[in-house]
């Protein structure tokens, strides 16, 4: 598991980004709850995160899950797809600061994913 804290702080939201290679949706789940035993990870306000995956007939699979941030999921899964990234699933972590971002949470998801593309390797 490879983890970016501090990745984005805008007012008052805290956003993190994790990920790591999984073979299929178990090792999915037991990697969001590996993440989760870190109570700083359990008590955030989103967990978002994505996956690709390639079924027995060869078929990319899909999965993905905003947990509560709206759109979130999705725009993982386009970052994972643009990049041909299959079985690596990606966690944006966002703790809430009491104030909406609006649109700005997009630009910061797509922000955090860019940073974990970017340096996953070099760790």
């Amino acid at each position: 598991m490879q983890q970016f804290e501090n990745v984005i702080s805008d007012k008052g939201s805290k956003y993190a980004v994790s990920g790591g290679p999984v073979a299929d949706q178990d090792e999915a789940k037991a990697f969001l709850r590996v993440l989760k035993r870190k109570k700083k990870y359990g008590r955030a306000t989103h967990n978002s995160w994505a996956v690709l995956f390639r079924n027995e007939a060869g078929v990319l699979v899909p999965i993905k899950n905003d947990d509560g941030e709206s759109g979130a999921g999705n725009m993982i899964l386009r970052n994972l797809e643009r990049e041909g990234l299959e079985g690596h699933i990606i966690v944006v972590t966002r703790w809430y600061g009491g104030v909406h971002l609006g649109g700005d949470r997009f630009r910061h998801v797509q922000s955090c994913v860019r940073h974990y593309l970017d340096h996953w390797k070099e760790v």
